[in-house]
């Protein structure tokens, strides 16, 4: 019998109301958007006149007497009410942990909908694919396409407005049954492919798997459709733009929608070939090696004479989302119950050191310098791909036949070098010195090299 594990899924249908269940809808969306804000205020004040921090449960509590004051809000459900104001809480706690800036009033072009922790206020009906959900407190029932990849027990759901495209969504988190991931000796999988990938602007996934290198082309979507949306954006600021007691005209707001319109288009494709990019490369590949990505640092805004050429890489390296590819290449190879590693590159230093004999050299960390030539050992070999062999190398510690003593830097285990793993289950995973060993062995049969040492692992 198949061990299974319960795991939440989050699963959006796109919603179709009518006209009178719209404006119900946008009604419900405009009263959490004020209590959003009466929370904000309500904590705003007591700081300046009190010198106090008003806690979440102090809030949840006065809710009964808000809406007594306000009928209004006595028809909607009292759980997404409480989600609302645990909402303002979330934002202040990131707010004085330093990960956010300090939570501001909404308009309610900026709120996008409201959330119901619990099944009381609603209810669908269902089996994963098209529907109907009931809000009783709202007294409709919507109908909603969409297709779900895995359907259960669904426990939450969020209504959410885009105002860009005026669409209406369903976002569920569903409890679904899935398979457990099996890890070692415990898998099917036996662990012999190994790949170690680099991601990059120029080009988007650089692979090398022992034997041969593997380039993805970059897309380049939004370069694309730059032109279009520059020409739309220059016919908006023609017309008259909203401001502060003026409305905007009919003609910015047909101009506005068309251009949302085409950003929306470029994100659609960029999630469709990351997808597609990601599921490829995890079914032919057990184990991942790769350097651990900070997008929010590499992204940051230039000061001073290189801001304009670090503006066009921000660009380059948003267009092809270095952030949700890792993420996906991640869960996906994790799945079905392999590895990924990530490698510490300030230690490492991968782009700057030789892959044949570990040397260092600090000129190569410039990102003008495409194509790397060794003056140690005279090796050389484009940035993205010696990269990658260095990954490789220190994943598999493995150094040539013909060369007996261990690289510089190289021949280190992955605990002293500070590797971690993206799972907690790495404990099931075996030693990478058995698996390097296997995969040595494959590659030096096929090359007709002799095996290599044993102490040239760990």
């Amino acid at each position: 019998m198949t061990e299974t594990v319960l795991v939440i899924r989050r699963q959006t249908f796109r919603l179709y109301p009518n006209k009178t269940q719209e404006q119900d809808l946008l009604s419900a969306r405009r009263l959490h958007c004020y209590l959003y804000n009466a929370c904000v205020a309500h904590r705003r004040y007591e700081y300046r006149r009190n010198r106090r921090t008003v806690t979440d449960l102090e809030q949840q509590n006065l809710l009964p007497e808000f809406k007594q004051a306000w009928p209004e809000f006595a028809q909607l459900n009292s759980h997404s009410l409480q989600a609302t104001v645990k909402r303002v809480d979330f934002a202040y706690q990131r707010f004085f942990q330093g990960l956010s800036k300090k939570p501001k009033f909404k308009s309610i072009k900026q709120y996008s909908g409201w959330t119901y922790p619990g099944t009381s206020g609603w209810k669908v009906n269902t089996n994963g694919k098209q529907g109907t959900v009931t809000l009783r407190d709202l007294g409709i029932t919507l109908r909603m396409r969409g297709k779900a990849k895995d359907w259960g027990k669904p426990t939450t759901l969020t209504i959410v407005y885009k105002p860009s495209s005026r669409q209406w969504y369903a976002s569920f988190t569903v409890e679904v049954e899935v398979p457990r991931s099996k890890f070692g000796s415990q898998s099917d999988l036996k662990y012999e492919s190994i790949v170690a990938y680099d991601l990059g602007t120029e080009t988007a996934i650089t692979l090398y798997d022992g034997s041969e290198f593997y380039e993805v082309a970059n897309p380049r979507f939004t370069q694309r459709s730059e032109e279009k949306i520059r020409k739309i954006a220059k016919l908006k600021r023609r017309k008259r733009a909203p401001r502060k007691r003026v409305k905007a005209s009919r003609r910015w707001k047909k101009i506005n929608r068309l251009e949302a319109k085409l950003q929306a288009k470029v994100a659609r494709q960029r999630r469709d070939w990351q997808h597609k990019v990601t599921s490829e490369i995890a079914r032919r590949y057990d184990i991942g090696v790769t350097e651990k990505i900070n997008v929010k640092n590499m992204t940051r805004k230039a000061k001073g004479k290189g801001k304009k050429r670090k503006a066009g890489l921000n660009k380059s390296i948003l267009s092809v989302g270095f952030g949700a590819l890792n993420q996906m290449l991640t869960y996906k190879i994790e799945q079905k119950g392999g590895l990924v590693l990530f490698l510490p590159t300030q230690t490492l230093k991968p782009s700057q050191r030789c892959p044949k004999c570990g040397a260092v050299h600090k000129e190569w960390a410039e990102l003008s310098n495409r194509y790397h030539v060794c003056s140690a050992c005279g090796f050389a070999i484009p940035r993205d791909r010696g990269t990658v062999m260095v990954f490789y190398n220190v994943a598999t510690n493995w150094t040539p036949s013909r060369c007996r003593e261990q690289q510089p830097g190289l021949g280190t285990r992955l605990v002293s070098l500070g590797c971690f793993s993206s799972t907690s289950e790495t404990r099931y995973t075996g030693s990478m010195k058995q698996l390097g060993q296997k995969k040595r062995q494959k590659l030096c049969c096929q090359a007709g090299e002799e095996t290599p040492p044993a102490c040239a692992v760990g």
